[in-house]
């Protein structure tokens, strides 16, 4: 059951996803360097996730790993769309997310019923000092998954609409065709805990990425689908 009863934009409603694979961490700024040979974020530490970055940069990441690994990439950078039938790293659609998040937990957040625990699985506003912090320092989900709540807002594949849950696909949904705004998942160093439900959905503009602005609250993790043995 994918959603928050608590959300007008995210009524429950049930979906499946294909297998695939998921990064345990965050990328991190060490990672992105290496591939990319920049490092755009603000709050500057080799293992911190790598943030301060646009949709398309994370796109972009994804396509060069593929191709260091031997993949066929995903993103076609003149259009930004995805092949979801290609082997190489992309970013979660936001179901993949949410079911990757909820790691088979029923609850408004992985670690239970209200956000008592949050300290122990996420860095939000009230403990993580005004920065992002390294990956995986917390408690991981139950699926071992770090930081899949709190530290840094998570890029999703999908565009955002507010009603689309309303006529998403049972099966494997990708979000609308187009839109102004790509859905961002998991919550953030600077904001509350209640954001690191596992339903709760946030937006931007893909292509923000002003420090300014505070845009050093998204990064990103990468999936891949799963590729019989």
């Amino acid at each position: 059951m994918m959603g928050d009863k608590d959300e007008v934009d995210a009524p429950p409603h049930e979906v499946s996803v294909s297998a695939f694979l998921m990064d345990k961490h965050l990328v991190t700024q060490d990672q992105f360097q290496k591939l990319m040979g920049a490092n755009p974020s603000r709050w500057k530490g080799g293992q911190n996730p790598v943030e301060q970055l646009r949709w398309s940069d994370a796109a972009k990441f994804c396509n060069k790993r593929s191709e260091a690994e031997g993949l066929k990439p995903c993103y076609d950078l003149a259009t930004l769309k995805c092949d979801f039938s290609a082997d190489g790293y992309r970013l979660p659609t936001e179901a993949e997310w949410e079911y990757a998040c909820r790691a088979g937990t029923t609850t408004p957040y992985f670690f239970g019923t209200s956000p008592a625990k949050a300290g122990d699985y996420a860095w939000f506003d009230k403990n993580a000092g005004g920065k992002p912090r390294p990956v995986g320092q917390k408690q991981p989900n139950p699926w071992g998954l770090y930081d899949m709540a709190g530290n840094v807002w998570q890029w999703c594949n999908d565009f955002y609409e507010v009603e689309y849950y309303s006529k998403s696909p049972k099966q494997d949904p990708l979000g609308p065709a187009d839109g102004k705004n790509k859905v961002l998942r998991g919550g953030a160093w600077r904001f509350s805990a209640d954001n690191c439900r596992s339903g709760y959905r946030y937006n931007e503009h893909p292509g923000s990425a002003d420090v300014c602005f505070g845009y050093d609250i998204y990064g990103f993790r990468c999936v891949r689908r799963a590729t019989p043995k």
